[in-house]
């Protein structure tokens, strides 16, 4: 699942959840609006989270484990306190690779969130996010606008960076501790 491309999603996502959304919560909107995106992102990077870190997890030497094991620890606490640690840099990675995906995302949302220009007041009105507003407008922009679109691919950029420095202070912030 973590290969299906994304405009697969946003079909999925229009076809299936944006009627589901409008069916559970009534007369609050066409079921085009920010939950239904946030469901679907959650959809879509669930299976590149679970599929790195079952990477990682298995990466990790099973005389850990074992020897965990051998020291008189349970089943769990062998799993959380041995494997999982010698894991964690490789799923903190997953969640910061799923992460971008979610935050780069344009086609899958575009389809569900409805792109309405608006400063949405819940989470049943459609918007359009930064990432499908570039997509959108980026062909025939000039000027002000291209610059504006420049600047919230700027805005991004930084983001995803943020979250690389906060990972890489965690990692480290670990590795002191041990």
């Amino acid at each position: 699942m973590a290969g299906v491309p994304s405009i697969v999603y946003g079909f999925f996502g229009l076809t299936t959840l944006v009627p589901l959304i409008r069916e559970m919560f009534g007369g609050r909107g066409r079921g085009q609006c920010i939950l239904t995106a946030s469901l679907l992102l959650g959809i879509m990077i669930l299976p590149t989270i679970i599929q790195l870190t079952s990477a990682a997890v298995k990466a990790v030497p099973n005389s850990y484990y074992e020897g965990s094991l051998a020291l008189g620890a349970t089943d769990e606490r062998s799993v959380f306190r041995a494997t999982v640690p010698a894991a964690k840099s490789g799923i903190l990675a997953s969640v910061v690779l799923a992460i971008g995906r979610a935050i780069g995302e344009a086609m899958a949302v575009m389809m569900v969130a409805g792109n309405s220009p608006n400063m949405p007041d819940s989470l049943f009105r459609s918007v359009t996010f930064l990432t499908t507003a570039i997509a959108k407008e980026m062909s025939y922009a000039s000027g002000l606008q291209k610059q504006a679109l420049f600047s919230i691919a700027l805005v991004l950029f930084v983001f995803i960076m943020l979250i690389n420095v906060v990972l890489n202070v965690v990692l480290k912030g670990g590795n002191r501790d041990e």
